[in-house]
């Protein structure tokens, strides 16, 4: 499973897989959740492994606090049931759902690659069969969902997923609504359920939808394959679903110079804003993909005539009542584009083989005979009748303007004044006011007239209504205070607040836990058009901290770079026969790390200990003097001086008495 969404959803950090608290947790008893691969408003995806089974799948999990709304968690059951209605290999599949202590969780197929938003990044504008062959798996799925009852209401590129093998599969049928009278309407109390880009005219205008809104997604989906754009831009979502209502689809040609004009009609009549014009849901819209993807292979162009055998033999299964018949260029451009006609005066030759021109053909000799015949002569009463309707025709405009046009005036000028000028400026020519839904505006101050309707100059009966749109100042939205939110806490906030997460900055903290936001970029109170970026730095906790092993080096050293880090330092002394006075015998820790604050302790040598060579010895007996410095311990070297008499009394001692030496030291005794 892939992201839906704000973009991939979007990539995350390391840290923030790290710090969801579901990772690693074993769900329902059965599904041990992995990392994080999708974040979207309602629900994040993770990756996990079915225990029971020994497989990977991908469970989806309903946002914390959303489960106590009720509707909400009842919404998202019946997610899991009409999802698990469709078993199509185009579909992502459905395995399980549930609800274990109030974490909410949908199973679901887990497919591992990329998606279509990937595809357009790299490859578009691409050629109309590589986009038709990326958009028919697309649409068979979504045939085979109308056909069940169900629409999906969110067709984009981020929930086509296409698998490493290749294989494409729609995701995300969580939005789906049963095409039925009584889901005629918006299913979150008035929100539009949809991404903006790919929203059909009628989802706009009153919510409601069926299976024409996801062919006219669709036909944006072929748009943006063609030509790598989409095909309305706005500064916001408004303005983005104020163009899909009122503006056409425009020609993918208009971009990418050289395409056939039948792939423009096949754009046109999916994306038509009439639903009477558009493709009654994705199968029939399927059949005529396949017909515009068959007159490519045989290198049909609309400015040659046709020649061969056009009948289409689809790689696709269809239904019988949608089978393919011979393509004809112009006869499918007029079809998807009803609303274009060609005056009767000057009829265009269209030219045709005798194979494919399905129109009774006369004759020989009936031609001759109609092309041979006299034309009839034309009625002198002919004048007469029409300069009767002339005088008829003005007789009844004086009538009109006489009895009708001395009773409308002109709307007045009111764009950019404040809201009491405007009325007082439309009562005074006799028109009522009536105030529509106030609008951002980038250019008109808040409080004045963005725009009004009928528009000035426009006639209006007298005592007609106006109505006004009153701006309400550019749309601004204020950074909320994230400081000490988690890091989904805050993603929702900026989400709530319409402005957008850009990416999460790693931060170490010895006060703020991880996976804590420290502050945001741009700052908390900062106010900011919609959709603007956020940054989240967030606490990565405390900062870890390497130890070295210091043993056998010198301790002012050592002390001096473990304070320079921040550690507590101890010490104790030990005498050290092998260990050099003020280096380290030995450390505690030695290895591994610390943090901020934590102790390390030493255990320092003060050299070998000294003992004193014992008083008195001179002049004693050898044995004596010889018992004496062993006890202390000492090593007894004896000798003679050179005249020795032969007596065994110490005549002196070397080192002298009182020196400090080295347990273990070597001390002579000289004999007389």
């Amino acid at each position: 499973m892939q992201p839906d969404g704000r973009a991939p959803t979007e990539s995350r950090g390391g840290n923030a897989v790290l710090n969801d608290a579901l990772v690693g947790r074993v769900v329902d008893g059965r599904y041990r959740i992995g990392p994080r691969i999708a974040r979207g408003g309602m629900a994040s995806v993770y990756e996990a492994t079915d225990l029971r089974l020994e497989r990977a799948c991908a469970v989806k999990v309903m946002h914390p606090g959303l489960g106590d709304d009720e509707e909400f968690a009842a919404r998202f059951v019946r997610e899991a049931r009409s999802a698990a209605r469709l078993d199509h290999p185009n579909v992502v599949a459905v395995y399980d759902q549930g609800d274990d202590e109030g974490t909410v969780f949908l199973v679901m197929e887990h497919v591992a690659g990329h998606t279509l938003r990937d595809v357009i990044r790299k490859e578009s504008p691409m050629s109309p069969a590589r986009a038709l062959a990326l958009v028919e798996p697309v649409l068979s799925a979504l045939a085979h969902a109308h056909r069940a009852g169900l629409i999906h209401r969110d067709v984009k590129p981020e929930n086509v997923l296409i698998a490493d093998d290749g294989r494409v599969k729609v995701a995300d049928f969580g939005l789906a609504k049963a095409v039925s009278a009584d889901t005629q309407h918006t299913a979150t109390g008035g929100v539009l359920i949809g991404t903006v880009s790919y929203l059909a005219p009628e989802l706009v205008v009153d919510g409601r939808s069926d299976a024409r809104a996801d062919v006219y997604a669709a036909g944006v989906l072929i748009y943006e394959l063609l030509t790598g754009a989409k095909p309305h831009e706005g500064e916001s979502p408004i303005a983005v679903a104020y163009k899909h209502v009122h503006e056409d689809v425009p020609p993918p040609s208009r971009l990418v110079p050289g395409l056939p004009a039948y792939v423009d009609a096949l754009v046109a009549r999916a994306t038509a804003r009439d639903l009477d014009q558009r493709p009654a849901d994705a199968g029939v819209l399927l059949h005529q993909v396949h017909r515009v993807g068959q007159a490519l292979r045989d290198g049909v162009r609309e400015d040659e005539e046709l020649t061969g055998d056009l009948a289409l033999r689809s790689p696709v299964p269809i239904r019988e009542d949608t089978a393919p018949d011979p393509f004809d260029v112009d006869e499918f451009a007029r079809m998807v584009a009803p609303h274009v006609t060609e005056p009767a005066e000057a009829p265009q030759a269209v030219h045709r083989t005798t194979a494919l021109d399905r129109r009774p053909v006369p004759p020989p000799n009936q031609v001759a005979r109609i092309t041979t015949a006299r034309r009839p002569r034309r009625p002198r009463r002919g004048p007469i009748v029409l300069l009767l309707a002339l005088l008829l025709v003005a007789g009844a405009g004086v009538g009109a303007w006489w009895f009708g046009w001395e009773r409308y005036t002109s709307a007045p000028g009111v764009l950019g004044m404040v809201e009491k000028q405007a009325e007082k400026k439309l009562d005074a020519a006799g028109l009522d006011v009536q105030l529509g839904d106030p609008a951002y505006s980038e250019t008109v101050p808040a409080g004045r007239v963005l725009a009004a309707d009928p528009k000035a100059g426009a006639r209006v009966l007298d005592g007609g209504t106006v109505t006004l749109v009153i701006s309400l100042g550019k749309e601004r939205y204020d950074v909320p205070a994230l400081k000490g939110l988690t890091e989904d806490a805050a993603q929702d906030q900026l989400a709530a607040t319409h402005l957008s997460f850009g990416k999460s900055i790693g931060r170490w903290s010895e006060t703020v836990p991880e996976g804590t936001v420290l502050h945001s970029d741009p700052g908390a109170g900062q106010t900011l058009r919609p959709g603007t970026v956020v940054d989240l730095y967030v606490s990565k906790g405390r900062k870890p901290l390497t130890v070295q092993d210091w043993t056998g080096h010198s301790f002012v050293e050592a002390e001096a770079a473990m304070e320079r880090k921040g550690l507590e330092v101890t010490s104790t002394e030990e005498y050290s026969d092998t260990v050099e006075q003020g280096m380290v015998i030995s450390q505690s820790p030695d290895t591994g790390t610390l943090f901020r604050g934590d102790e390390v302790g030493f255990v320092v040598s003060k050299g070998p200990q000294l003992v004193e060579i014992p008083s008195g010895l001179r002049g004693s007996g050898v044995e004596y003097a010889q018992q004496q410095l062993e006890a202390a311990g000492f090593e007894v070297d004896v000798q003679h001086i050179d005249n020795y008499l032969g007596l065994g009394f110490v005549y002196s001692v070397d080192p002298d008495s009182g020196t400090m030496l080295p347990t273990g030291s070597t001390v002579t005794l000289w004999l007389i």
